[in-house]
């Protein structure tokens, strides 16, 4: 579970617990199904009860927990409509987002996605997954950002959430990683040919990772997922 050391102290205290607890729920440090006890994560960040439920409360809207009289509160399970469901918007938001940000592209644009990219495909190489996942984040929210859609981002990352659980149990997959970076090579290319090219890229993206999301979902039970905490960035 979070301790003091993992609270951003820059953001409010309910907001820095909902950040801790939405991050391990999604990294699968705890596990669908798993137990969230508020009065033992207050205990362990030496603060009282009300944030942390203030941040349980928001993560129950997120559908990322669910709140059972009688039965405590525990970490959602993964649920395939749930998910088809955070996909078609990610899916719609992103697309719009890659064609604004092509008609804007610039060469300054191209040397920072060609950063991210190498960064990305490094930290791959060494199997510090959930480093990577973060830096995914980073190349699509840069695009968002091209054309100054900060709040379409806050959107698709709200929205996706159901879609990054599956994802840290899907990316140490044979050929998971491989298949990532050469779509966003794709992507770089097509956000120089312009927005119907760039849309296109976006949404062939998507559409391969939930189809890949939705195979294992077809043929594993998501609850009895594990978490897969390699490649933390200490190791």
């Amino acid at each position: 579970m979070p301790n003091q050391s993992d609270l951003d102290r820059r953001m409010p205290l309910r907001d820095r617990v909902y950040a801790v607890v939405r991050q391990r729920i999604i990294t699968g440090h705890i596990p669908p199904g798993g137990i969230i006890d508020d009065k033992e994560i207050a205990a362990e960040l030496g603060i009282s009860r009300t944030p942390v439920r203030e941040a349980i409360k928001k993560l129950s809207d997120e559908h990322l927990v669910d709140v059972i009289a009688q039965s405590g509160t525990r970490a959602s399970r993964i649920d395939k409509h749930e998910v088809r469901q955070a996909y078609i918007i990610r899916r719609a938001l992103e697309m719009e987002s890659a064609g604004q940000a092509a008609g804007l592209f610039s060469v300054s644009h191209l040397e920072s996605l060609n950063a991210i990219h190498h960064t990305h495909e490094r930290l791959l190489e060494q199997k510090r997954f959930v480093e990577a996942i973060a830096t995914d984040d980073h190349f699509h929210r840069y695009i968002a950002g091209i054309s100054n859609l900060g709040r379409l981002w806050n959107m698709v990352e709200i929205s996706k959430a159901q879609l990054d659980r599956c994802r840290h149990f899907l990316l140490p997959r044979p050929g998971e990683p491989e298949a990532t970076l050469k779509q966003h090579r794709e992507i770089i290319k097509a956000l120089q040919a312009g927005p119907d090219a760039a849309r296109d890229a976006m949404a062939r993206h998507l559409d391969a990772a939930f189809g890949n999301t939705m195979k294992v979902l077809d043929t594993e039970s998501a609850g009895s997922f594990a978490p897969f905490t390699k490649g933390s960035g200490k190791g």
